[in-house]
């Protein structure tokens, strides 16, 4: 099924931009960055977006002041985020905890929550309405680290969209601070869980020293297929799609490989596929995003309750073209498990180590696909009052301006089917080889129609 939203147009009024502030005097001192939070590769701003639909129990509650109140009360708990960026020696990030505040925006739309389709799937039409960018806000050094826009709908419902800047967080840290601002929304006086820095955990040891191989920091020069401008389209995985993947497998990894594992090897030979390498002896990445808070890179101890920074590496999947369009399915799965696999604790504090003694790099660009899996970070379970969203997730897929970026977002279907929706960025004309291998793939064993949107 093709859900068409790019034909839907509205009207945004928005007010001034202004900066909320903490509700309270708080700690005015420098705080340094991680580095693992730090690098290159995590200076870019990322967009999140939540629609809220109206609810009768909040009727007379206006939106924008409910969050403006509680965002400031937040705030006095997690003030690094009203501070600025500062550059140190090196390019080292820290932050100013000056108590200026995020940029925050009231905003009115003449649409309703239901002109916008049954299914909400990224890219959104007019987002760029939706969450303005302020002149001279979306830089790293000295702008407002979070910027935050909320429009009411003609219906009652709201938009809540918010651009964080991803070297103070990553997904469970935001997660971890909307979380506290719908308590704080609810009443509460104070977050359940309290907000702690620690990033000096995962700062780079004394002295530094790199112990395993990072293929995903391998300096390469771009190349055409690599860099282009984005066209993007989001894609539904649920039960059904999963199954027939499934069935592509040898019995011992249908039934030993998680569902990322098999719908990032399936996404990745597709969208190899559909941009056309001419040499087979091309090198390509897949970048698999790993958190230091679960599973086998999960830290002993553990990171401390309250810890918001980044906490991840993305250990990289190595073949070439011809090889991975070469054999089957499981072949990539294989990749896709043991890179995932290599990723444990001393895994990330070699990563962080690598940062301070090669200068921060980005991680490969060339031939590269990153994969974030959000289903664990809890962006679901965020109620400012007006009950769950129908949509918490990216507004788009990439990151800044790399396009072969993908996020998994939890998601549930019209037809109340529980899965997860992936936004996919291409050049246009390889969208459309990517649709057909993607539907040719999922045909081989079932016939099972996609649903996805596009813009």
């Amino acid at each position: 099924m093709v859900l068409q939203t790019s034909s839907l147009g509205f009207i945004v009024r928005r007010h001034p931009p202004e900066l909320v502030a903490p509700a309270n005097p708080t700690p005015h001192e420098v705080k340094l960055l991680s580095d693992i939070d730090d690098q290159n590769g995590l200076r870019y701003q990322l967009p999140l977006v939540l629609f809220f639909p109206y609810q009768p129990s909040m009727e007379g509650k206006d939106p924008v002041e409910v969050i403006r109140e509680a965002l400031s009360k937040t705030l006095v708990f997690y003030y690094p985020f009203a501070g600025r960026l500062r550059e140190g020696p090196d390019g080292k990030l820290m932050v100013d905890c000056n108590g200026e505040g995020v940029m925050f925006i009231e905003a009115d739309a003449d649409v309703t929550i239901e002109q916008f389709g049954n299914n909400f799937m990224p890219p959104f039409p007019c987002f760029d309405e939706l969450l303005y960018n302020v002149p001279g806000s979306d830089g790293m050094i000295d702008t407002p680290l979070l910027l935050i826009q909320v429009t009411r709908l003609k219906c009652g419902g709201f938009i809540f969209a918010l651009r964080m800047n991803h070297t103070m967080c990553d997904g469970s840290g935001i997660c971890q601070f909307l979380k506290a601002l719908s308590e704080i929304a609810h009443g509460a006086p104070k977050p359940s869980i309290l907000p702690g820095w620690h990033r000096e955990i995962l700062c780079a040891r004394e002295p530094p020293r790199i112990t395993c191989i990072h293929q995903e920091y391998q300096q390469l020069p771009p190349d055409s297929r690599s860099i282009f401008i984005p066209h993007q389209r989001s894609f539904f995985f649920g039960p059904k799609e999963i199954a027939s993947l499934r069935a592509l497998l040898p019995h011992h990894l249908a039934t030993k490989s998680t569902s990322f594992e098999v719908i990032t090897a399936c996404l990745w030979r597709c969208r190899t596929a559909s941009l056309k390498w001419q040499n087979p002896n091309q090198e390509v990445r897949l970048l698999c995003i790993v958190n230091a808070r679960f599973g086998n890179c999960r830290f002993n101890p553990p990171l401390p309750d309250g810890f918001y920074g980044n906490a991840f590496v993305f250990p990289a999947a190595v073949t070439t073209v011809g090889k991975l369009l070469g054999r089957s399915l499981g072949y990539a799965v294989e990749l896709v498990k043991k890179a995932k696999d290599e990723a444990d604790e001393e895994y990330v504090h070699s990563v962080a180590d690598l940062m301070a003694i090669k200068g921060r790099p980005c991680f490969t660009k060339l031939g590269s696909f990153m994969v974030s899996d959000l289903t664990k970070s809890g962006l679901i379970d965020v109620n400012l009052g007006w009950g769950k969203a129908l949509y918490s997730g990216v507004a788009k897929g990439g990151l800044g301006d790399i396009p072969g970026v993908s996020f998994y977002v939890p998601y549930t279907n019209s037809k109340g089917e529980r899965g997860r929706v992936i936004p996919i960025c291409l050049p246009e004309d390889a969208m459309e080889r990517f649709e057909k291998e993607l539907h040719d793939t999922l045909m081989i064993k079932n016939n099972i129609p996609m649903l996805m949107s596009s813009l």
